[in-house]
């Protein structure tokens, strides 16, 4: 697949994608990871007994699926409905969502032979994502739509562990005990995840999120050495699109800079550390997201913007700002607070 550089699109002046880009914005653009999902009575209404993966893979599911946050709250950018291991399960990784646990996989890479279960992704794989992008396009109009995809990290922890996992015992004795594999393996999942985003972009996608939701779990010479280069394979392959390209993780405050370093234009911050600080360590010439956090949301209206304005307060003079959460929308966050929140950034930020 080719990366010519996509043409402007409905959404190209939209406040999000001029805060990624670092331009003048009309306010602070607002979205939340996991805003679609679990917090909207109309998602459990339209996901009943459907299985997680399933609904990933019904083009018109994931259309409505993926409106009703913009419908309801009035977000700045729609966020594609999806997992972070739709391109594994597409390949035939024989792997499952289970309720109450997350990922688990029947069959953990352990051995160089195992590589053999990760063949080539194909957008035939994911017809389905083209179908769907192209239905939501339609809808958002001049709203922005983010691809997502889930960082080589992440996955391989997902892949090595066989599950979820506190301590990646598994992935990190694979790191340190036989480094060639372990990069073998990442590079096959960084080639995976860039046919993934690409897909994503040529469907119409005009943003996308590598989240590496465990990178956490890594001291910055780990991750420099033995995540940072796989990641940054896919950044460089997709940067031929010319759409913004953000980098999220969860605790990461110590790789914020390096996690800039493998090509993001927006770097990510979850709620441990100032945005303030954030970009002191990120360095200029990055956009930053973030940072309310999700428990805040349960607290009174007036301490939500209480901590919303210390937020905002510590973003100001920023490069360029997208307003999130430090991480997802919690499933029993109520909706209206969010909706307040959109409402309270956009009427204290107007310019």
């Amino acid at each position: 697949m080719s990366a010519p550089e996509t043409p402007p699109s409905a959404a190209y002046d939209s406040a999000f994608l001029k805060a990624c880009r670092r331009e003048p914005v009309p306010h602070t653009p607002v979205w939340f990871m996991r805003q679609a999902g679990r917090s909207l009575p109309e998602y459990r209404k339209v996901r009943e007994g459907i299985p997680m993966l399933e609904s990933c893979m019904r083009p018109e599911l994931v259309t409505e699926i993926t409106l009703q946050p913009v419908r309801r709250h009035n977000v700045d950018a729609a966020i594609y409905y999806s997992d972070i291991v739709v391109p594994l399960k597409a390949i035939g990784i024989d792997l499952d969502i289970r309720p109450g646990v997350g990922p688990v996989v029947e069959n953990p890479i352990r051995t160089r032979a195992d590589l053999a279960q990760l063949r080539d992704l194909t957008p035939e794989d994911v017809s389905y994502v083209t179908e769907a992008i192209g239905l939501l396009t339609r809808e958002l109009g001049p709203t922005p739509l983010i691809g997502f995809a889930g960082a080589p990290f992440t996955l391989a922890s997902y892949l090595v562990e066989g599950g979820p996992s506190r301590t990646y015992e598994n992935a990190k004795a694979m790191m340190y005990g036989d480094p060639e594999l372990w990069a073998d393996l990442l590079d096959r999942l960084a080639e995976i995840t860039a046919v993934f985003l690409k897909v994503q972009i040529e469907a119409g996608a005009s943003a996308v999120q590598l989240f590496d939701s465990w990178a956490g779990a890594l001291a910055p010479v780990d991750y420099r050495r033995s995540v940072l280069p796989a990641s940054a394979k896919v950044f460089k392959a997709v940067e031929g699109y010319g759409v913004p390209r953000i980098h999220f993780g969860v605790g990461c405050g110590e790789l914020l800079k390096l996690m800039g370093e493998a090509g993001a234009d927006v770097v990510g911050v979850d709620w441990r550390v100032p945005l303030d600080e954030a970009a002191r360590r990120v360095g200029p010439g990055k956009a930053l997201q973030g940072n309310l956090d999700p428990t805040v949301l349960f607290a009174s209206t007036e301490a939500v913007e209480a901590k919303t304005r210390e937020v905002l307060d510590s973003a100001e003079g920023l490069e360029g700002h997208v307003f999130n959460l430090g991480h997802g929308v919690m499933p029993s966050t109520d909706p209206d607070a969010l909706t307040r929140l959109v409402e309270y950034v956009h009427a204290h930020t107007t310019r």
